[in-house]
């Protein structure tokens, strides 16, 4: 999947079941259920969760614990915009670029 495919899909009902816990953790916070997207990615021990648990946080401005998922996921801190840190962890995640 490309992320211009991942972007389509988000006019969809649910995420593709075949993706990861990563990517369907973006795909929900795409679609502003911040809830569902942090419930998804909270109990994952990879460093591809810990890097959306971090945005999650990102998001939901709690700069600390943001920092602390960073930390675990081996991230420098975003300081770019969201919308930018988005499209950066989809890409990696899809392997379109590197991370």
């Amino acid at each position: 999947m490309s992320p211009a495919d991942f972007r389509t899909s988000l006019s969809g009902a649910a995420p593709a079941s075949d993706l990861d816990a990563p990517l369907a953790g973006l795909w929900w916070a795409a679609r502003g259920n911040w809830d569902q997207a942090h419930k998804i990615v909270q109990d994952e021990s990879s460093a591809d969760a810990a890097w959306v648990h971090a945005y999650l946080h990102r998001v939901e401005g709690d700069l600390g614990n943001a920092g602390y998922w960073y930390r675990q996921a081996g991230r420098p801190v975003a300081t770019d915009s969201l919308e930018s840190e988005w499209e950066q962890i989809v890409a990696a995640l899809l392997g379109s670029a590197q991370a």
